[in-house]
């Protein structure tokens, strides 16, 4: 989808009851106190503060989403809730707004299965993380080329599973990005999806301290 078609639709399901994410990654985070925290399709910011309360006073969190009616929903809920360590960005995962090496953790939750360029959003995450910094990630993988039809099939967009690209080709673009170490902290069983079979799974990794020490 155009970004445009996506803030709209989001936009849309910001006031809604529909549940939108899939995944856990902030059960497996640990987000600890003073870390500076991003959450990568926010959406109407429930995670972000929960990581708002974990880092406390001197820590921060960002929560970044593309879509305005989540963004204005988030921001309703951090002054409803009197929390001030936050900050929400409009921006697009490919190309986030925050400065080199800022995060000590990245979390997101069946979010860059929908993004166009997935490298690009990996070489970002690595850009922003600090070194020795984490990030835990929900997401879904395809075990076939997903076929053309359903790329831009609402009802396969909306189950997340749309964007996805096979498990070695996810493998290969966080390689790719600089992580050497990945982690599988939960991995499903394929299941059915149109003509194709998909797997969720929460994966973790850091980024090098770059740290060359002699003993």
């Amino acid at each position: 989808m155009e970004i445009k078609e996506i803030n709209s639709r989001y936009s849309e399901l910001a006031e809604s009851d529909c549940c939108l994410s899939c995944g856990g990654a902030i059960n497996y985070a640990e987000p600890m106190i003073g870390e500076v925290c991003v959450d990568l399709g926010s959406g109407r910011g429930t995670d972000v503060l929960r990581m708002a309360e974990s880092v406390g006073e001197t820590g921060f969190v960002y929560g970044i989403d593309i879509s305005d009616g989540m963004l204005e929903k988030a921001r309703k809920n951090a002054e409803k809730f009197k929390v001030t360590n936050v900050s929400f960005v409009r921006c697009e995962l490919e190309k986030l707004d925050l400065p080199d090496m800022i995060a000590n953790l990245v979390i997101s939750n069946c979010t860059i299965n929908h993004a166009a360029d997935k490298q690009a959003v990996w070489n970002e995450i690595y850009r922003i993380l600090k070194k020795g910094g984490r990030f835990v990630i929900s997401d879904i993988y395809s075990t076939a080329q997903v076929p053309d039809e359903y790329r831009n099939d609402p009802v396969a967009i909306a189950e997340c599973w749309a964007g996805s690209v096979t498990r070695d080709e996810y493998l290969k673009q966080l390689e790719n990005a600089g992580f050497m170490s990945v982690s599988i902290i939960e991995e499903s069983a394929p299941y059915d999806k149109g003509k194709i079979k998909v797997a969720s799974w929460t994966i973790a990794a850091k980024k090098p301290s770059g740290c060359c020490c002699i003993n």
